[in-house]
């Protein structure tokens, strides 16, 4: 603690480079910080100075009396980095995520034709694959992307940078991605429109960023099938 002239005169240096935009309000001095109840100037004084690369440097002058206001200051400005990445985390606002269609994909798939099975499953092609269809009990490659019918996304591969793999027609999935995998070829992608009876018979809990699906209520899955590594070994032979 420096003692000068009986007054205790703290600067803190932030870096603000990293800062969300939404933390600052105008280019001017009094208007770039969030903290309305700091406008009296009275001696001790703390003196907050922010540095940024894209605003000037500014000064907010702080009443305060003890080393425990200036802690508290200290975790009030942490809160403020803290703050967007725990809104990030629960999915609020919702935050962009990767996705099989894309919004021209979107349009384009209100023109393919809808397919329907005997079991009540229903599925568009958004691209037909080239390769081989996996025959049951294969590994297979996929890739997906898992929806409620109002689009929220409740898991997704691609979230987690690393394909899916699981022995199609082995009921190691649920039965209504079992069956559209497997008429499937690879390199194709497809969107599953899966009835509640072919979808998760005891639902799923909500988790932050991640909206509850009902038990035995009709989901939707994009799939893409990368490969199938059984059936690649055998080519290669």
């Amino acid at each position: 603690m420096l003692l000068i002239d009986n007054i205790y005169d703290y600067i803190i240096h932030l870096d603000m480079r990293s800062m969300a935009s939404s933390l600052f309000l105008g280019s001017t001095c009094a208007k770039t910080l969030c903290f309305p109840r700091c406008m009296v100037l009275q001696e001790p004084k703390l003196v907050v100075k922010v540095k940024s690369s894209e605003t000037t440097e500014c000064s907010v002058m702080f009443n305060t009396n003890s080393r425990r206001d200036f802690l508290g200051l200290t975790l009030g400005i942490s809160g403020m980095f803290i703050g967007p990445l725990v809104a990030k985390a629960a999915g609020l606002p919702p935050e962009d995520k990767p996705k099989l269609c894309d919004d021209i994909c979107e349009k384009e798939l209100e023109n393919v034709p809808m397919v329907t099975t005997e079991s009540g499953l229903q599925y568009k092609d958004i691209k037909v694959g080239q390769g081989p269809s996996p025959p049951p009990g294969y590994q297979v490659a996929a890739n997906y992307v898992a929806m409620v019918p109002s689009g929220q996304i409740f898991d997704s591969s691609l979230e987690k940078g690393q394909v899916y793999i699981f022995r199609v027609g082995s009921d190691q999935v649920i039965k209504g991605l079992d069956e559209g995998m497997l008429s499937m070829k690879v390199g194709g992608k497809r969107r599953l429109y899966i009835p509640g009876p072919l979808a998760f018979p005891k639902g799923l809990t909500s988790a932050p960023g991640r909206p509850r699906v009902a038990a035995s209520s009709p989901v939707i899955f994009d799939v893409s099938l990368e490969y199938v590594p059984g059936l690649e070994l055998e080519d290669e032979e």
